[in-house]
């Protein structure tokens, strides 16, 4: 009687009285032609809906963007800088699929396993896209029984992710990790690492920059001696990790009301977290009676010891700091952590008055059980690697440039005519040009005018424009203009390509 009343209430709000009479009529008796005629105003109504025209919202996937010429040639300068970075420093590049088995993901993420992207079943593989370059290069490495290399991958990522798009932080981004893999003596790769962050970002010139370093086995002793329970180390420490985005209070709330953390552990834990500096901090931890009682914390300040003694041989300790509130929540990390952060970054405006605030732009540490997961036999492979953050570089350098004007395109020349009806000649200039490997273009006009070439030399930044008239041709030269000072001078036509190497060469 209820679906009934439900129906017949539909049929009110349609506004169809006769045919709402007739089943009235029924005493509903006749429930058979009540569903029928449901059935019929259903069909209507969604065929009805098919033949509207519906309406079309035109804009990009929340958490995703464009980018426009200006902003490509910022990205595509960072791009060239972080690669000649790996480069120096020994590695090849490889690539992996967009998207992997969703098992090869599940498991490797703590918390953030919740921000993986799945895909529907398309055919009989449950997929899914991937969250980082990490875990699809150990699942690489175990794929082909490979115990050594070192590597660069610069490839775009998903995360369902709540996106802060004025900070970085989009749902498909670009990461550009270095990866050493092989069985080596502690923490030498793991100083390089370090050291090609330090590079990276003082090449870019974003501003002042620190490199915070930790030890995942003094994160581990350190809830040891502050009497976490062994099943709650990962959840706390994807707690800590939060300290770079919020208070401590806050933090230590999660730990306690959604965590279940008992109060004075959580009060414990907060003596910890607060401490930063050097070598000094390492022989004050060495020293504390309680962290002495962990095996964890004693190996991990060992080699944190090692490690800024190295930092200081590659020439970068000024920018390490011994961060104890530094945790990286990823669940695949076994070591040294760092994580890389702008000093003042959220002073930098926006176009739109808004300021940025980047937060971390590089980060990684050492995973020496990843591969293992992946391997039939369980044999690890010790890596160590790190990520830059350059979605988060390009928010900086974005906001740096917008009152600056960037070149969008490397054309070196442009090939103008003096008077009409020189087309076919500025086209065969052009050919010889770019068969010279010279970056050169001209006009689409037959006959464009003198002033707008010039113009559009100007605007695009083109050093220089090559003019040929009808003068020009008969004397067997070309006219060359300096866009910038606006000095002509003239170059035989016939050695035309090595003459504009020698002025480029000299740019």
């Amino acid at each position: 009687m209820a679906l009934t009343w439900t129906k017949l209430s539909y049929l009110r709000q349609l506004g169809h009285s006769k045919i709402l009479t007739r089943c009235v009529s029924t005493q509903f008796t006749d429930i058979p032609q009540i569903d029928e005629e449901v059935a019929k105003l259903l069909a209507l109504k969604a065929k009805i809906q098919d033949a509207q025209p519906q309406k079309f919202v035109l804009k990009v996937p929340k958490g995703t963007r464009d980018y426009n010429p200006k902003q490509m040639a910022i990205r595509e300068k960072v791009f060239k800088t972080v690669i000649e970075c790996f480069k120096r420093h020994g590695a090849e590049t490889i690539d992996t699929p967009v998207f992997e088995l969703k098992d090869t993901l599940t498991g490797k993420y703590g918390e953030d396993s919740k921000l993986i992207y799945d895909l529907k079943d398309q055919g009989g593989e449950i997929l899914s896209l991937r969250y980082d370059l990490t875990v699809p290069f150990a699942r690489y490495l175990a794929m082909g029984k490979i115990s050594n290399i070192k590597r660069y991958h610069i490839a775009k990522v998903y995360r369902r992710d709540n996106p802060a798009m004025t900070r970085g932080r989009y749902r498909e981004f670009y990461q550009c990790d270095f990866d050493i893999a092989g069985q080596y003596d502690p923490m030498i790769p793991d100083a390089e690492c370090i050291k090609i962050v330090y590079e990276i970002l003082d090449n870019l010139k974003l501003g002042e920059f620190v490199v915070k370093v930790n030890h995942r086995r003094i994160l581990d002793g350190m809830f040891e001696a502050c009497g976490v329970p062994d099943d709650k180390f990962r959840t706390i420490c994807s707690s800590v990790d939060k300290l770079d985005k919020t208070l401590w209070e806050d933090v230590r709330c999660e730990m306690i009301n959604e965590k279940g953390l008992d109060p004075d552990i959580a009060d414990k834990i907060g003596t910890f977290v607060k401490l930063r500096g050097g070598n000094e901090l390492v022989t004050q931890l060495c020293e504390d009676e309680n962290l002495k009682k962990s095996k964890a914390a004693m190996e991990g300040l060992t080699d944190m010891k090692l490690l800024l003694h190295y930092c200081e041989l590659f020439n970068v300790s000024d920018k390490v700091s011994f961060d104890l509130s530094l945790a990286r929540g990823l669940d695949y990390y076994t070591g040294v952590i760092y994580e890389a952060v702008l000093k003042g970054a959220e002073l930098i405006p926006t176009k739109d008055g808004e300021q940025v605030g980047v937060g971390s732009v590089a980060g990684g540490g050492r995973y020496d059980g990843l591969v293992g997961m992946f391997d039939p036999k369980g044999k690890k492979v010790p890596c160590v690697g790190v990520s830059i953050g350059v979605e988060r570089v390009f928010s900086i350098m974005e906001a740096k440039a917008a009152q600056e004007k960037v070149r969008t395109t490397e054309i070196d020349i442009l090939v103008a005519s003096a008077q009409k009806n020189l087309l076919e000649e500025r086209m065969k200039l052009c050919s010889e040009l770019w068969d010279g490997n010279i970056k050169a273009e001209m006009s689409y006009k037959k006959n464009p005018k003198m002033l707008n070439q010039l113009q559009h030399a100007e605007d695009s930044g083109i050093p220089f424009v090559v003019i040929i008239g009808e003068q020009e041709l008969k004397d067997g030269v070309v006219k060359i203009r300096n866009t910038l000072t606006r000095e002509e001078t003239m170059a035989p036509r016939e050695n035309i390509n090595e003459e504009l190497k020698r002025i480029l060469s000299a740019l």
